[in-house]
């Protein structure tokens, strides 16, 4: 068949492609015909570490490259559920992600962290992602203060989650939470200064926003001015 939603169809995947290209395990080294193609080492990439979400590798360029484990159905990486809780209080529970929250989370990184490309997608499914080499932080480091400007961190009484230093960031004027930036995902770069590398995200839902007064002023506040206090300033003549 040809024409119509077909030809449509066609055309979408072949912008999607020249988005986000197929690569091949084997442009890595690795071997796509056993069952763990990244048991060793390559030719052309050392393991330097991984987690539930990713195995990272880094090259003789020292450029780190992210290789995306999807499970089975589909999920890959990590986003946020969340739930209404007390009052103005919202519950954030990290979940097995998506493909699309996987690279917006990779936006974050790139915007807030560490330079950060999407190289592609295997046959298989894989997403790969290249990032520039840093070195890691002395374990345990203090990164409460981390970029506050731009990472705000948001007060107890509007949010709980189950990831540490939970904190507002805006992404094209969307408000979003980002945490897990513990000191094992964040490293200095070249120039001493610290770059995340992996974080946990997910756009703060609007629906429970509109309901939840305090927390949606603040964040406006905040968006004004990352030092806004919890409640709005109220000038003497109006108490």
């Amino acid at each position: 068949m040809t024409g119509g939603e077909w030809a449509a169809l066609g055309q979408a995947i072949r912008a999607f492609r020249a988005t986000l290209p197929l690569v091949r395990l084997e442009d890595f080294g690795f071997s796509a015909e056993v069952d763990d193609p990244f048991e060793a080492n390559t030719t052309q990439l050392r393991r330097i570490g991984g987690g539930v979400e990713a195995l990272a590798f880094v090259d003789g360029q020292q450029s780190v490259y992210k290789f995306f484990l999807f499970r089975e159905g589909g999920d890959v990486g990590a986003t946020f559920a969340f739930a209404r809780g007390e009052g103005d209080l919202l519950q954030a529970t990290a979940v097995p992600g998506s493909y699309r929250m996987l690279f917006e989370k990779l936006r974050l990184i790139h915007e807030f962290g560490i330079p950060t490309e999407l190289v592609g997608l295997t046959p298989e499914g894989i997403p790969v992602a290249k990032q520039t080499l840093g070195r890691m932080l002395p374990e345990k480091t203090d990164v409460s203060d981390l970029d506050p400007e731009r990472l705000i961190p948001i007060p107890s009484r509007f949010l709980r989650t189950d990831r540490d230093h939970p904190r507002l960031a805006f992404l094209d004027g969307v408000p979003w939470l980002v945490a897990d930036t513990h000191d094992r995902n964040v490293v200095i770069d070249g120039t001493g200064a610290w770059r995340i590398i992996d974080l946990v995200a997910a756009p703060l839902p609007p629906e429970w926003l509109g309901q939840m007064r305090l927390f949606a002023e603040w964040i406006e506040r905040a968006r004004r001015d990352p030092r806004a206090e919890v409640l709005a300033p109220v000038d003497d003549a109006d108490l």
